[in-house]
């Protein structure tokens, strides 16, 4: 009698260890999700406005003599033109242009700025912008990042 109550809790316990690992196996579903950027408002000013979409340009890591130019980019959010009068790198390495023309209200203006790369090793520089922007007649961006160094020539073999 006991040998027929082990063999049925056996039994019970078999099938139902195989209906959980069959329960496991089902397939789950993909979950789709839309990723929705929100769109960044910019607020309208009196006067002339100046409004950077990065005041900080990491070059990450480079190669020593690449290409060291990047962009500044901004919009006008004021309601006159914006005037920018100059522009200055801390030092002579770091070296901007910007533009001549005054930026309509509304439009997009671009301030470059070029990084000598000849100069190994780690960099935090800045560019100082005078303008007639409201409230902000002198604004300071940032360039940083690492100029990585020449490999070392490889030793003659003997």
């Amino acid at each position: 009698m006991k040998k027929i109550l082990l063999l049925a809790a056996l039994t019970v316990l078999g099938v139902t260890t195989s209906n959980a690992q069959t329960t496991k196996k089902a397939t789950k579903k993909a979950v789709v999700t839309k990723v929705v950027t929100p769109k960044v408002v910019i607020p309208k000013i009196e006067g002339a406005g100046m409004v950077f979409e990065n005041e900080t340009i990491d070059y990450g890591t480079v190669a020593h003599n690449a290409d060291g130019q990047r962009e500044f980019v901004f919009v006008n959010n004021g309601t006159k033109p914006l005037i920018i009068t100059n522009t200055q790198g801390s030092c002579g390495c770091t070296v901007p242009t910007s533009p001549k023309e005054p930026i309509a209200p509304g439009a997009r203006g671009v301030i470059g700025v070029k990084y000598a790369t000849d100069r190994v090793g780690p960099f935090t520089k800045t560019v100082t912008v005078i303008s007639n922007a409201e409230g902000m007649p002198s604004k300071t961006l940032t360039i940083k990042g690492t100029v990585l160094g020449d490999e070392a020539p490889a030793a003659p073999k003997s």
